[in-house]
C-alpha cells in the first residue's frame, strides 16, 4: 500500500493512493494521521485496506496539498556518514558504529512545500535519503528480527545549513533550522519493495541536474542494523522514523561548491519509493 497525509478542507486526512487517484481513508472512519493508524498495529494497516476496498469515491492526486507522512514521531533519528563515498568526500573515516543525531519535526515540510534557506547562511545543502518508519514497538531488537518492526519506507531531503553544522562537533544546529528539510511524499509498505529496501537506485537532482546517484545496497549500516542499533538505548515506537543517511555528491564537498538558493527545485527519488520535490525560497 501507498499511504499519504494531506490537507482536506483545512484538516489533516489520511489517504491511500491508487495510480493518480486517492481514497480518503479518514472519510471512511479511519484516523486522520498515519501516526494513529500505526499505533493500532497490524490491524491498523489491515483496516486501511478494507476501507479502501469499500470506498466508492476517489479524489484526484493532482492539486493535493501534501503533508509529511508521519505528523509527530516520538523520535526522528538521522544517520550520518552511512555511505563510504560520502564519508570519504567529507574526509571522515567510514564509521564502525552508526553516527546518529536528532532531527525535529519543525525542521521539515511535506512534498511540494518550500524549503526555506535561512537568511543567516548561504550554505544550504541537499541530502537525499531513505526513511525507515517503525511499525511495531520494541527494544533490544535483534538484527534478525528487525525487519519485522519496519512498518514502511519514505524519502527525506536532509537539508543542511553547513556553516552552522560545522560550528561544533555536534551537528544539531545545522540540521534543524525550521522548514529546512522535507519528508514524503508517501509511506510505502514493505511488501511493495525488496527486503530491507535494498538494491534501490537513489538520485538527488537540483534543477534537473543529477548531483547524487547511488544504491541503497551501498549503505554501510543496512536497515536491519539501524533498527537494531537504534532500539538499544530506548524502545522504538510505531511512527518513529530513522533517516538512513546520504551518499556522495553533496554540495559542500563539490568543487566548486553547490548550494540551494531561492528559485531552485530539489528532487529526491528512490526507485519504488517515490519522488520528493520541493522549491527553495529565502527566509526573512
Amino acid at each position: 500500500m501507498r499511504l499519504l497525509a494531506f490537507q482536506n478542507k483545512g484538516q489533516p486526512a489520511l489517504g491511500l493512493r491508487l495510480g493518480q487517484e486517492i481514497i480518503n481513508l479518514t472519510e471512511q472512519g479511519l484516523p486522520a494521521t498515519l501516526d494513529e493508524l500505526l499505533r493500532a498495529g497490524p490491524e491498523g494497516l489491515a483496516s486501511a485496506k478494507r476501507a479502501a476496498d469499500k470506498a466508492r469515491t476517489r479524489l484526484p492526486l493532482a492539486g493535493l496539498q501534501w503533508l509529511a507522512p508521519v505528523q509527530a514521531p516520538a523520535k526522528a533519528i538521522a544517520v550520518g556518514l552511512n555511505y563510504v563515498d560520502h564519508a570519504a568526500e567529507g574526509n571522515f573515516e567510514p564509521p564502525k558504529y552508526p553516527v546518529l543525531f536528532h532531527r525535529f519535526p519543525s525542521s521539515w515540510v511535506g512534498h511540494g512545500q518550500p524549503l526555506v534557506r535561512p537568511h543567516v547562511s548561504t550554505q544550504f545543502d541537499y541530502e537525499g535519503e531513505l526513511v525507515i518508519v517503525i511499525g511495531k514497538a520494541g527494544r533490544y531488537i535483534s538484527k534478525e528480527k528487525a525487519l519485522d518492526h519496519v512498518g514502511g519506507y519514505s524519502l527525506f531531503n536532509d537539508g543542511s545549513i553547513r556553516d552552522y553544522q560545522f560550528k561544533s562537533a555536534q551537528w544539531m544546529m545545522g540540521k534543524n533550522f525550521d522548514n529546512s528539510g522535507s519528508f514524503g511524499p508517501e509511506f510505502v509498505t514493505p511488501d511493495e519493495l525488496p527486503a530491507g529496501a535494498s538494491g534501490l537506485k537513489l538520485q538527488t537532482r537540483l534543477n534537473g541536474k543529477v548531483l547524487q546517484e547511488a544504491n541503497t545496497r551501498d549503505m554501510i549500516f543496512d536497515v536491519a542494523t539501524l533498527v537494531s542499533v537504534c532500539s538499544e538505548p530506548f524502545a522504538l515506537q510505531p511512527g518513529d522514523i530513522i533517516i538512513a543517511g546520504t551518499p556522495a555528491g553533496v554540495g559542500f564537498a563539490r568543487k566548486p561548491q553547490v548550494f540551494m538558493k531561492a528559485g531552485d527545485v530539489c528532487e529526491v527519488e528512490i526507485e519504488g519509493v517515490g519522488l520528493l520535490s520541493n522549491p527553495i525560497v529565502d527566509g526573512d
